[in-house]
């Protein structure tokens, strides 16, 4: 039998540190943005998060679909509740976020399909392609939105 890994295990296994410790948002920053590849900047990306999608949205998923269908779907489910979140706080609908990760989404099932990583990069230069994937995404999206 399989057993599930805590929350706290989690954040541990993603950050380096404790849940809460002093660091926590640094080592993550530092794991995510110099990640060598765009699939596993999200990885290390907001492990928070990360743990409640993988358990509540990607594993059922998952269980149901192919694993790139699962991936596009958390990932929209993932920008619909911010895309929420927004439109309680607006008082006015939203639906910016979403479009904005299911693309990203499709360029992290790309990348991961052609086996594009930057590991032999220097950190900041791994850490400039990552941020420009998320901004291209958000450029296009504001594109079309």
């Amino acid at each position: 039998m399989h057993r599930t890994i805590t929350l706290s295990e989690y954040v541990k296994k993603r950050n380096g540190v404790a849940l809460g410790s002093s660091g926590s948002m640094t080592n993550m920053l530092k794991r995510s943005l110099g990640a060598s590849s765009f699939y596993l900047f999200w990885q290390y990306w907001n492990p928070i998060w990360g743990y409640y999608l993988s358990r509540k949205i990607m594993k059922p998923l998952s269980d149901l679909l192919p694993i790139w269908l699962a991936i596009i779907m958390t990932f929209a489910v993932s920008g619909a509740l911010h895309d929420l979140a927004i439109t309680l706080v607006k008082w006015e609908l939203t639906v910016f976020f979403t479009p904005w990760f299911s693309l990203m989404s499709l360029i992290v099932l790309a990348t991961k399909k052609l086996g594009i990583s930057y590991s032999d990069y220097h950190w900041l230069v791994r850490a400039f392609i990552n941020i420009s994937l998320i901004t291209a995404c958000l450029f296009s999206t504001r594109q079309y939105a």
